[in-house]
């Protein structure tokens, strides 16, 4: 017999702690090493009640997946669907992302953790994502830098390098925070050191991809 759920308020706040609790789960242990009954418990539910949102493992370790890169879709696409000229949407691009991670910094070890044994067969879940959110970003991304070269506000790269190498800038800092924490004795994921490395990753991507007399300062402006 299923579980009887309350309002549709109390069942939607029940399954945003049953998705928080795998996140952290996942995080720490991965798809394979994560259990159910530790999920259950941090939710604090019972494992009844968890099936009940989701059929097994695997179907909530992919809506764990779908809502970490849902939610980057939505921050980031305002942003690259707006009318701004291409420099001005590339930071705001840039910065949308960044905050979007810097605000979900466990997402990046699931997502780092998919990337690495993605040669060796990446989930099913995984695979989806490639389908549903990479390729639509990608594709966006690739048509403001042709723009942007075009217009001559950019430098003649590669998207197909570049952009790796844009999000690498963005969301690494965030993977390798427990190293820079040991390397500078700060906490790299203070507000202070955040609000400076955001201003840091703006002004690296200027430089890198704007024409040198197009270049702005960090906050944005020329």
């Amino acid at each position: 017999m299923k579980p009887r759920l309350s309002t549709p308020k109390r069942s939607d706040q029940t399954r945003k702690a049953i998705l928080g609790a795998a996140v952290r789960e996942f995080s720490r242990e991965g798809l394979a090493g994560a259990r159910t009954d530790a999920i259950a418990r941090d939710a604090k539910v019972n494992k009844a009640l968890l099936y009940y949102y989701f059929k097994n493992k695997e179907s909530l370790y992919g809506a764990v997946i779908d809502e970490a890169f849902g939610g980057l879709a939505n921050a980031i696409n305002p942003a690259l669907s707006g009318s701004l000229p291409p420099r001005e949407k590339i930071l705001a691009y840039a910065g949308a992302h960044f905050d979007y991670i810097a605000a979900h910094v466990v997402y990046t070890r699931i997502v780092q953790r998919e990337m690495m044994q993605a040669g060796r067969g990446a989930s099913a879940q995984f695979q989806n994502i490639v389908q549903k959110y990479f390729r639509p970003i990608f594709g966006q991304l690739s048509e403001v830098i042709q723009e942007g070269i075009a217009a001559g506000e950019f430098r003649a790269v590669d998207p197909v390098h570049f952009i790796p190498s844009m999000i690498s800038v963005i969301v690494f800092y965030f993977n390798s925070a427990p190293v820079v924490r040991l390397i500078t004795g700060a906490d790299p994921l203070s507000s202070e050191s955040i609000a400076g490395r955001r201003a840091a990753v703006l002004d690296f991507i200027s430089a890198a991809l704007f024409r040198r007399e197009l270049s702005v300062a960090p906050g944005g402006r020329s």
